[in-house]
């Protein structure tokens, strides 16, 4: 049974940093991407990122240069660091997985940031 965890989310001050981690349990998350999302209040839900099975990385417009995503394979983890945040970053942030058809979701965790 595929399980993804998200961590890590808070309260945080505009300007502040937050790390958000992804465990997951019954896939290996280096040999299968890994999305980040997230659904600000009232809006849909939108991709943040993402990391591939080889390591590359892509990100939104929105975050790009203030967020990065990593992978630690040995404890089937995806990070979500997020740097310099803003109050327009307030929203509950998934992970996602998607193999073999399947699309595996976290809880969400969630992220509010103060002005």
């Amino acid at each position: 049974q595929v399980q993804l965890v998200e961590s890590g989310g808070g309260l945080v001050q505009a300007g502040g940093s937050l790390r958000l981690s992804c465990v997951a349990s019954g896939i290996a998350l280096s040999f299968n991407g890994v999305g980040w999302f997230r659904q600000p209040p009232g809006k849909q839900r939108e991709l943040v990122g993402g990391i591939a099975s080889g390591g590359n990385t892509n990100y939104a417009n929105s975050v790009k240069g203030r967020f990065t995503i990593s992978r630690d394979n040995a404890k089937n983890t995806a990070y979500l660091q997020m740097d310099s945040l803003k109050s327009e970053d307030t929203a509950v942030f998934y992970c996602n997985v998607y193999s073999n058809g399947y699309s595996y979701w976290g809880q969400g965790t969630q992220v509010t940031v103060s002005s």
